[in-house]
């Protein structure tokens, strides 16, 4: 198997973090390009009911904005002697917009963390590695952090 493009999806955890040294070791064997993701969870929209319409739009601007300095520190910090790689930050449902973009770029494989939620916290919170695993048309690699 040859992965031309990787794409690793995080949310900035110390799940994340682990799962990464997985996807940036394929990049490296494979020398493939790696394609960094970050979805914002979009917030439920309330305007017009508990926030003005102009909080509720700075908050989005400042969730986007925040977001983008974690993906810069996070590349600064992890890829340093890694330069093939393009970064994202995008808005929507996690496991929609992380196979939508696996598919745009072309990725041969899909790299990312599970908290390993069980019995309740799994029913009520779900998975979005169980369903990227489910519905994605290119390969998953999960990686579950070791306690």
């Amino acid at each position: 198997m040859n992965f031309k493009t990787v794409l690793f999806a995080t949310d900035f955890s110390e799940g994340s973090d682990y799962a990464f040294s997985y996807a940036l070791s394929v990049a490296k064997k494979f020398d493939s390009r790696l394609v960094v993701v970050h979805i914002i969870n979009e917030p439920v929209d309330l305007r017009g009911f508990y926030v003005p319409h102009i909080s509720f739009d700075n908050l989005e601007e400042e969730i986007e904005r925040g977001a983008e300095k974690l993906m810069e520190k996070f590349c600064r910090t992890h890829l340093l002697e890694f330069d093939n790689y393009e970064s994202f930050v995008l808005p929507g449902i996690p496991y929609d917009e992380i196979i939508r973009k696996a598919v745009e770029v072309e990725a041969d494989l899909i790299v990312l963390g599970t908290h390993g939620r069980t019995g309740l916290d799994h029913v009520l919170f779900g998975s979005t590695a169980e369903k990227i695993v489910r519905k994605s048309p290119v390969a998953v690699m999960t990686i579950r952090i070791q306690e």
